[in-house]
């Protein structure tokens, strides 16, 4: 009996071939709407940028709140979206959770969506 690999959204992502180049399957579609998903919230989506373009390429809620009209627990919830889609890391330093980006899943991405031409 052969077994079934699960995959993570981000590991969806590397192993498919660019959407220009041939139709994606429903299977593989399924599996990586989650990582897309997490991207389309304008929140989520500067967060990650604010992550990534943070000195020393991390950043912890406390980092992150001034940038935001929202409540600290509001963006530790959209930190907790975009890790658990495989964008974010996160190691915990005493009593805060630092974020990192995981530049392997950007390029994942940028893999994915191909270069578009002119």
């Amino acid at each position: 009996m052969s077994k079934l690999i699960e995959l993570t959204p981000v590991q969806t992502v590397a192993c498919c071939s660019p959407l220009l180049s041939e139709p994606i399957t429903a299977a593989t579609a399924e599996r990586i709407s989650p990582l897309l998903k997490a991207l389309a919230d304008p929140v989520r989506l500067r967060l990650l940028s604010l992550v990534a373009a943070h000195e020393g390429g991390q950043a912890c809620v406390c980092d992150l709140n001034e940038a935001f009209d929202l409540s600290q627990p509001t963006i530790s919830h959209h930190l907790k979206v975009l890790h658990e889609a495989g964008l974010l890391e996160r190691t915990k330093r005493g009593t805060w959770v630092y974020y990192a980006v995981r530049r392997e899943a950007l390029g994942d991405l940028a893999t994915l969506l191909g270069a578009v031409p002119a």
